[in-house]
């Protein structure tokens, strides 16, 4: 009976939703007096043998097994027999325990009022009438079995034992079994999560097992042969496909379909030159430190095998920053222009959110409601947050940080509660300068009522905070800062729970690794760190993508990163044409995106298929589905 509470507030619910105020007051006053005790077993045995009976309350006794008669009096003919003794026993109890209480006028007052009643269902009780004359009832031989201790004892246990039986027979009403449907379907969610993740594990340590069986046989190939050379240009990589270039309905600007192989796009540069371009002996393959390998192998990661790959043309400057949204069924893309697109990159998806928004200032950070598409959060360099409804259509809140802190460099919602953070700086960062951001400030605001609660602490003159994001359950926040540093925070708390220095430089992007035991930083040295999240400090996987990442040639002050749905696939944005994809702890063998035609300055993963977006300096944003 767990779930009577649940149904009677649904009772409740349904009687206010229906305006039957009277019906609700009466329902509630009973529920106030409520007999059955919810049908409590041992809620009821108390009432009985720790209230009634110690305080002389015949007439709710009597009440209560009337109340339990109707309840049971459809069931079998042996049963009702069985209540029946019951009944009589309780109330010879009542009559022992007011005698050896020394209240034999309880047991008059008893008589006087329901003595015919009595009578009438049982004419043994014809006899107890004269129980509170005689001196030593205990003594009588009619009566010595029930002033022993063994006779209560068993009376206890055999209503205990029938009650409980009773309830669980007792058909369920079906308003009872929706708390039940919902906690099954609750732990089914659980299951479900559980195994997928349980999957995703496997996925991974087969792919690992893959890298090395590669590895193994490229080692056992250059043992024993002398690579030479070939004309990489004249086999190009299946897959590569033919990516479509599109303008949604909503859009205006004008574009042609583009017909080329993916390799016939551009000039070949020198970063694309393939090893495979010169001749290569063993011996000075042998003769490579570790370094120059990982350099190698760089070198050589292959161009990324593309299912289908789409291009949006609906900006005219440069990209700052592109993201699905919680389905993947939607992207928000933002350019330094201030214009942020909605737009859908499927077909057969509807078109109706999409829109356009014009914010007047450089758009800095964007943001989805972790729990809907509904929402669309944007930072701008002005200290300005929208709220925007994708399905109203409008903005819905415009939020001002302080004066102090103009620049909303990073957005991040809450995965549980209706709150999001705000990191913003006291400057304007300046171009390729992510030193001169001045301070920071970490804000978090209430998305019910669209108002800051609380501002978490940095100490004085804390380094700028370029990145946040939060652990699976909200209950963790960690931020990346310009010294290099990492801080978690507490969030039911509001503290800082720990932190440690993770870069010799400023880190770039921050986020949790896809089973919550790990934190992944970039730097804007173009170093990327692991961090183990249970052995503070340290490092579980490492690669350098500073060829990639070089804030010094670079149009836009910070890099990004995007972990894959299932954590083994890590995408960084790129100085050059094309963006690294590394194979997180695969030590070997990456992959490259196709080519754009400037740099890659934001990057994002689909919550759950192999998709990617990249947006570049070219003003294109471009979805690439993988095989």
């Amino acid at each position: 009976m767990e779930n009577m509470v649940y149904a009677e507030e649904l009772v409740k619910e349904f009687l206010v939703f229906r305006g039957f105020t009277n019906t609700l007051q009466a329902f509630v006053k009973e529920l106030g007096t409520d007999i059955g005790k919810g049908f409590q077993v041992d809620k009821i045995i108390d009432l009985v043998f720790s209230i009634y009976i110690p305080k002389f309350q015949a007439e709710n006794l009597i009440q209560l097994l009337r109340f339990f008669s109707n309840c049971f009096s459809s069931h079998e003919t042996h049963l009702i027999s069985v209540i029946s003794e019951l009944d009589i026993s309780i109330i010879q109890y009542y009559i022992i325990h007011a005698i050896q209480a020394g209240r034999k006028d309880k047991v008059i007052e008893l008589f006087d009022i329901h003595g015919t009643e009595l009578l009438q269902k049982d004419q043994h009780w014809a006899s107890w009438f004269a129980i509170p004359y005689i001196k030593a009832p205990q003594s009588e031989p009619k009566f010595r079995v029930y002033f022993s201790k063994e006779w209560s004892n068993a009376l206890h246990l055999s209503l205990r034992n029938f009650l409980t039986k009773m309830f669980n027979g007792t058909r369920i009403p079906a308003l009872m079994k929706i708390s039940s449907e919902r906690n099954m379907v609750s732990r089914l969610k659980g299951d479900i999560k559980q195994l997928n993740f349980k999957l995703a594990q496997l996925q991974v340590s087969l792919e690992e097992k893959e890298t090395q069986l590669h590895q193994l046989r490229s080692s056992s190939l250059l043992a024993t042969e002398v690579i030479v050379g070939t004309d990489s240009t004249s086999n190009p990589l299946p897959g590569s496909g033919e990516p479509t270039v599109f303008v949604p309905a909503s859009s205006h600007v004008n574009c042609v379909s583009a017909s080329a192989q993916a390799g016939e796009r551009e000039p070949k540069h020198s970063e694309d030159i393939r090893p495979d371009d010169t001749q290569v002996s063993t011996s000075k393959i042998s003769n490579h430190s570790d370094t120059e390998n990982d350099a190698q192998r760089e070198e050589e990661f292959p161009e990324v095998r593309v299912d289908f790959q789409e291009t949006f043309l609906g900006h005219t400057s440069p990209i700052s920053r592109c993201r699905f949204s919680a389905t993947g069924d939607n992207v928000a893309s933002a350019s330094v222009d201030g214009t942020v697109r909605i737009w859908t990159y499927d077909s057969s998806a509807p078109t109706s959110r999409n829109a356009t928004i014009y914010c007047g200032a450089e758009i800095m950070s964007l943001e989805w409601e972790c729990k809907s598409d509904r929402l669309l959060l944007i930072g701008t360099a002005d200290g300005g947050i929208k709220a925007w409804n994708v399905d109203a259509k409008r903005v819905v809140c415009d939020l001002s940080c302080t004066e102090a802190f103009p620049s909303v460099l990073d957005l991040k919602c809450s995965p549980v509660e209706p709150i999001f953070v705000s990191a913003a700086a006291s400057r304007w960062p300046g171009l390729s300068d992510i030193g001169k951001l001045g301070y920071a400030s970490l804000t978090v605001w209430n998305m019910r009522t669209w108002k800051a609660m609380t501002v978490l602490p940095l100490g004085e003159d804390p380094p700028p905070i370029t990145s946040v994001c939060f652990n699976h359950n909200g209950k963790l926040l960690a931020a990346a800062a310009t010294d290099g540093m990492i801080h978690m925070f507490d969030m039911s708390a509001g503290l800082q729970i720990t932190g440690w220095p993770a870069h010799d430089s400023a880190i770039s992007s921050v986020m949790f690794g896809s089973d919550e035991t790990s934190i992944f930083t970039l730097g804007i040295d173009g170093k990327i760190f692991e961090w183990s999240l249970q052995n503070q400090g340290k490092v579980l996987w490492s690669s350098d993508c500073s060829r990639f990442c070089n804030l010094r040639s670079s149009s836009h002050y910070k890099h990004e990163m995007a972990l894959d749905a299932y954590g083994r696939r890590l995408l960084v944005t790129s100085n050059s044409l094309r963006a690294p994809i590394y194979q997180v702890r695969g030590h070997a063998y990456g992959m490259r995106t196709l080519p754009h035609s400037a740099s890659i300055t934001t990057v994002d993963w689909h919550p759950t298929s192999p998709i990617f977006l990249t947006g570049s300096a070219d003003h294109s944003v471009r979805v690439t589905s993988m095989v």
